[in-house]
């Protein structure tokens, strides 16, 4: 069992209401307690020349040209791109892992039964025939025909499947759990950057503007740690100074 591909599909099953509830959300301006990517926006956000310059920049909605893709449509990108991934991912270990159906008896011909050997083959028969329906239909069978399976639908198959959970499925084999494994953790990744909500580790364009016993600017690099619940914290490598939610903390 691939332990980090059953993480990833579990994290993509469980945070996938919260894209649902992204899609039909306003946009949101970036800001403190929004996550590492909004930290890091406020961060560097401290230059008025520079916000002057860009707001210069902006266009009128009514012009013609590229304009910055509104969240909720990023949102929907993102959606649709996982569940593709998902659903073509759980189709391709389908054809390896799901064995075929029970294969359905001989018709046989109607007749009434005279003698009791006679009543055990219809018997037989009817319990051949019911269990090659029910095998055929099991629940649990990928099956892509019409309407597209849902993202979590695909990961909690996938979830099954690599985790061993029983079914009409033959063993899944190393090449297909790497496949997986792949799938499931660039869904979680992109599914994190869409939500701000992983766990990373970023660089600062901008040096360190701390000054060094007044004389002269640190200009050194700046690393911002968040995500993942935690609050955002920005370390200098050269001074070791220290930046919070707050402020300077050292």
């Amino acid at each position: 069992m691939s332990t980090s591909a059953a993480a990833d599909l579990r994290t993509l099953i469980t945070t996938w209401p919260d894209l649902n509830d992204a899609l039909g959300a306003p946009p949101v301006i970036a800001g403190f307690g929004r996550g590492l990517t909004a930290y890091m926006a406020a961060l560097e956000e401290t230059d008025l020349d520079a916000a002057a310059e860009l707001r210069a920049l902006e266009r009128d909605p009514a012009q013609i040209g590229i304009r910055p893709i509104p969240m909720r449509l990023q949102v929907y990108e993102t959606m649709r791109t996982v569940q593709a991934a998902l659903t073509e991912c759980a189709a391709a270990v389908a054809e390896h892992v799901q064995r075929a159906p029970i294969s359905m008896p001989a018709p046989r011909r109607a007749a009434v039964a005279k003698t009791r050997a006679d009543r055990v083959a219809w018997d037989d028969h009817a319990r051949r025939v019911h269990a090659a329906q029910q095998d055929a239909m099991d629940p649990r069978r990928w099956r892509y025909t019409g309407t597209p399976p849902t993202a979590q639908y695909a990961a909690l198959w996938l979830l099954g499947r690599v985790t061993g959970a029983p079914g009409p499925f033959r063993p899944i084999q190393p090449a297909q759990q790497a496949h997986v494994a792949a799938v499931a953790a660039e869904a979680r990744h992109r599914v994190e950057r869409i939500l701000d909500t992983g766990a990373a580790e970023a660089v600062l364009t901008r040096p360190c503007p701390r000054m060094i016993h007044t004389v002269f600017p640190c200009e050194g690099t700046i690393r911002v740690y968040g995500g993942a619940g935690a609050s955002p914290l920005a370390n200098c490598s050269s001074c070791g100074g220290i930046w919070t939610e707050l402020g300077a903390a050292a």
